[in-house]
């Protein structure tokens, strides 16, 4: 049994400011250690429901979070930038479920710590078939396409209820309360760690009843930019087109969600020059 693991940073406990997540600053390097852990948790809980095979793709800002020598499961390690899907790179239709560790809230959603949607510089809303999408339930898109389902996400309660929408099998590890973009009240490390040991466990065990995600197609992802600069520029894209109503947002609808998200994507690495 293969299971891929899209691991991000912003949803690990403890984790409440930038400067824990970001690479070169003085806390990153205990906080990416955090990170790990609940990786490995995650793995190790998978392992205990049957699991045996694991891809990580490390898709937290430059992609190089984790010590691939230090991964539970030898599980093999996805990481670097420039990767054509993204947080979603390296899962195909051999795999048999999607993990989403240490994810958090969409830009717009209810309070969520360290709260965005892909780039925060240059987007301030998506929305997936009329309901908001963090980047889980964009995520999902992918997942989708390749016949996969997803069974566990892990970050704060923003996270999980995000998702519900568009996989409402997925269990949820809740591993911290958000009381606002900027501060949390999370479990203890290794609590955490045993909240995602067991959900990851129970996820896999409950593989057999486990759902493709719930998104009718053709999908449209409805993105609102900051500002009008960048959703004109957004409509460079083939496919992205200028809602008539609204200066700052664009659609795109396809069939193939796959190819929904990468469009979604190119929109995202466009828009971020001009953004910072």
């Amino acid at each position: 049994m293969k299971i891929f693991v899209s691991s991000d940073m912003e949803g690990t406990a403890g984790v409440v400011d930038w400067s824990q997540c970001r690479p070169g600053q003085p806390e990153y390097a205990y906080y990416r250690t955090l990170l790990q852990a609940e990786v490995n948790a995650s793995i190790e809980g998978a392992q205990a429901g049957g699991a045996s095979a694991f891809l990580v793709n490390d898709s937290h800002s430059t992609m190089a979070n984790l010590r691939p020598d230090e991964l539970a499961g030898r599980a093999r390690y996805l990481s670097g930038r420039h990767k054509p899907l993204y947080m979603m790179q390296g899962l195909d239709s051999s795999y048999d479920g999607v993990f989403f560790v240490s994810y958090h809230g969409s830009m717009s959603g209810e309070r969520a710590t360290l709260s965005h949607t892909y780039n925060p510089a240059a987007i301030s809303e998506v929305r997936l078939n009329g309901v908001v999408a963090g980047e889980s339930g964009i995520n999902a898109l992918v997942a989708l396409g390749h016949g996969v389902p997803v069974l566990l996400v892990t970050g704060d309660a923003t996270t999980a209820a995000e998702l519900e929408p568009f996989c409402p099998g997925a269990v949820g590890a809740v591993v911290k309360s958000s009381v606002s973009r900027f501060a949390a009240d999370s479990l203890h490390p290794e609590e955490a760690r045993e909240v995602i040991r067991d959900a990851a466990r129970r996820a896999v065990e409950g593989l057999p009843a486990a759902a493709l995600p719930d998104i009718a197609l053709p999908a449209t992802l409805t993105v609102r930019m900051r500002n009008p600069d960048l959703a004109e520029m957004a409509t460079w894209i083939t496919g992205v087109e200028r809602d008539p109503t609204d200066a700052v947002t664009v659609r795109m609808t396809d069939e193939d969600p796959v190819r929904l998200y990468r469009t979604f994507v190119t929109v995202v690495l466009l828009t971020r020059g001009i953004a910072e």
